[in-house]
C-alpha cells in the first residue's frame, strides 16, 4: 500500500476554494443574522500496517474529506457538514447552519485574507509518501530485534501508522489560515513468559515528524525497551498499597497531569461551572514550586499546532504559576463569554466535529531538584515510570490511574519492580503535596491521545522528576509489608 498524500483540497472535483469561494459561503452562514461564522475545510489521508506474529495482518489507506460550517448566535451554535466540495453541497451546510439565526438582522462578513502561520513541523508531504513495502520492512526489523533479543519473548506486534492533514479555515472576521499537518506512530508490544508468568511490555512513539524520526530512533531500539519492560515485569512483586510518597518519573508521567489537571482548565468545563477550579483565578490551587503551561509551538511534537481549528494563532498560555491559578485555555465561544481573546485551543476531531477548547502540549516545568536527590529523599514509596489507563472526574480531579511500569522504593532506592500498582487522589491535592521537582524536564515521545466529548485529538505532554507527598497507592500489599 502506497499512501499518497499530495492531494490538497483545493484541487479536489471541479472546484478550488479559494478567497472568493469562502467569502460567498460566510455571507450565506450570515443571512439569517449570526454574529459570528466560520468555515473548516479539510482534507486527510492515513494509512495504518500492523505486524503480528510475523505477519503483516492488515494495511489500511482512508482519506476523509469535508467542509464544516459554524454558526454563532449569542449563546447558541448551528453546526452542519458536507462531505465534498461541490458548491451546491457546501451552500447547503451553510444555509442550515445559519437556522440557529433565523430572523435576525444580517451581517456582512469582512473579505478574508490570508494569515501567515509558523512552520513547526516542516514535513514536506513527499517525505512520508513512500512504499508500504518499506514500512513493512520496519515493522519486521522491530519483531526480529526482539524475538533475537531474549529466548523469553514468545509474543510480539508492531503497528505503524500515518496521516496528513490538510486544513483550511475562514471566518467571518476576515481571518483565512491553511495548514498541513503531517502525524506518525509506532508502537511494539512484547510478550515474554517464563514457568506460565506471562508479562507484557511496550515501546513506542513519533509526533508531526517524518521518516526521519526513525534515524535516532530506531525500530529495534524500540524493540529493545518493550523486551527490558517485560522481562522485568516478570519479576515483579505485588504492590503496596496504602499512603507514602510517589516518585513520577520525567516525561510520560505528564499524561496524570494533563488528565488530573490539565482538563480542568479547559475554559468550556469553567463556563458551565463543573470544573474544580470554576470561578479561582488569582488563588493557589498548587505548590508554588508547580508552573503549568500549554505550549504549541514545540518543535515536532504530538500536541504541536501551526494554527488551531477556528484558524487562531496558538499562544503559550500559562495556566498555573508558581502555584497560583492564572486562567484557562480558550476557544471562541468561552473567551466571549469571560470576555477575554481566544488563545488558540479550539480544536477539534475533523470537520464533522465543531471545535472546543482542548490541550495541545501540555507540562510541568522544570525545578531545581537532582532526581537522585529526589529518590534519596523517600523511605519507602513508589516510582511510577510508565502509565496506563486512567479514570478522573472532571468536577472534583478525582483520579485512579493505573501504572504499566513502576517499582518499590526503599531506603532512598529504587528496588524492586511491582506489579497491579495504581495511583488513587485528586488531582488539585496532588498538585499541593507536590514538594521536589527535578531539573529533568522531558517532553513524552509522541503517543497520547486525547478523548473529551466523542472526540480525539493528538496531543503531547512532559514534565520533570516529580515527588508528591502522601499519595494514595492501591495495591494488595500493606504499605508496610
Amino acid at each position: 500500500m502506497t499512501a499518497r498524500y499530495h492531494a490538497p483540497f483545493a484541487e479536489q472535483g471541479s472546484h478550488s476554494i479559494d478567497a472568493d469561494i469562502a467569502n460567498r459561503l460566510l455571507r450565506i452562514a450570515l443571512r439569517k443574522g449570526g454574529d459570528y461564522a466560520d468555515l473548516f475545510f479539510e482534507y486527510s489521508v492515513s494509512g495504518s500496517y500492523v505486524y503480528d506474529e510475523q505477519i503483516l495482518k492488515s494495511a489500511r489507506r482512508a482519506v476523509s474529506m469535508g467542509l464544516g460550517v459554524r454558526v454563532m448566535k449569542g449563546d447558541a451554535t448551528g453546526y452542519a457538514y458536507c462531505e465534498d466540495f461541490s458548491f451546491d453541497a457546501m451552500k447547503q451546510a451553510a444555509e442550515t447552519a445559519a437556522q440557529i439565526a433565523a430572523g435576525g438582522r444580517p451581517l456582512a462578513p469582512l473579505d478574508v485574507s490570508m494569515r501567515e502561520i509558523p512552520d513547526r513541523y516542516p514535513v514536506p508531504a513527499e517525505s512520508l509518501d513512500v512504499e508500504g513495502e518499506a514500512k513493512k520492512v520496519m515493522l519486521e526489523r522491530a519483531d526480529r530485534a526482539a524475538r533475537a533479543s531474549d529466548s523469553r519473548v514468545v509474543r510480539v506486534d508492531a503497528s505503524f501508522a500515518e496521516s496528513m492533514r490538510e486544513i483550511l479555515i475562514a471566518n467571518s472576521l476576515g481571518h483565512m489560515a491553511r495548514d498541513r499537518q503531517p502525524l506518525i506512530r509506532f508502537g511494539v508490544r512484547v510478550i515474554a513468559e517464563d514457568g506460565g508468568n506471562r508479562q507484557s511490555g511496550s515501546s513506542g512513539g513519533g509526533g508531526r515528524v517524518g521518516l526521519d524520526y526513525f534515524d535516532t530512533k530506531t525500530p529495534e531500539a524500540h524493540a529493545e525497551q518493550a523486551v527490558q519492560q517485560a522481562l522485568i515485569m516478570l519479576d515483579a512483586r505485588e504492590a503496596p498499597a496504602g499512603e507514602m510518597d510517589v516518585v513520577l518519573g520525567p516525561g510520560d508521567s505528564g499524561i496524570l497531569l494533563h488528565e488530573a489537571v490539565g482538563h480542568g482548565l479547559e475554559a468550556d468545563f469553567n463556563r458551565k461551572k463543573t470544573s474544580n477550579y470554576s470561578d479561582r483565578v488569582g488563588e493557589a490551587v498548587a505548590s508554588e514550586l508547580c508552573t503549568v503551561v500549554d505550549d504549541a509551538s514545540l518543535h515536532g511534537s504530538r500536541g504541536s499546532i501551526n494554527v488551531d481549528d477556528e484558524g487562531q494563532l496558538p499562544t503559550r498560555a500559562v495556566l498555573i504559576e508558581q502555584g497560583v491559578l492564572n486562567g484557562y485555555m480558550q476557544d471562541r465561544h468561552s473567551a466571549d463569554f469571560f470576555g477575554t481573546s481566544p488563545d488558540g485551543h479550539g480544536r477539534r476531531q475533523s470537520f464533522r466535529s465543531h471545535p472546543m477548547p482542548r490541550m495541545t502540549n501540555t507540562m510541568l516545568l522544570e525545578g531545581s531538584d537532582a532526581p537522585d536527590d529526589i529518590i534519596r529523599s523517600v523511605k519507602r514509596g513508589v516510582y511510577a515510570k510508565k502509565f496506563g489507563g486512567g479514570q478522573v472526574d472532571i468536577s472534583n480531579g478525582d483520579f485512579v490511574f493505573s501504572l504499566t511500569e513502576g517499582y518499590l522504593i526503599e531506603d532512598g532506592k529504587v528496588t524492586a519492580p511491582l506489579k497491579g500498582v495504581n495511583l488513587i487522589g485528586n488531582g488539585p491535592d496532588a498538585m499541593r503535596k507536590v514538594v521536589m521537582l527535578g531539573h529533568d524536564f522531558e517532553v513524552s515521545d509522541g503517543i497520547w491521545t486525547c478523548g473529551k466529548e466523542g472526540q480525539s485529538v493528538p496531543v503531547g505532554v512532559g514534565c520533570p522528576t516529580i515527588k508528591i507527598a502522601a499519595l494514595t497507592v492501591g495495591g494488595t500489599q500493606t504499605a508496610g509489608g
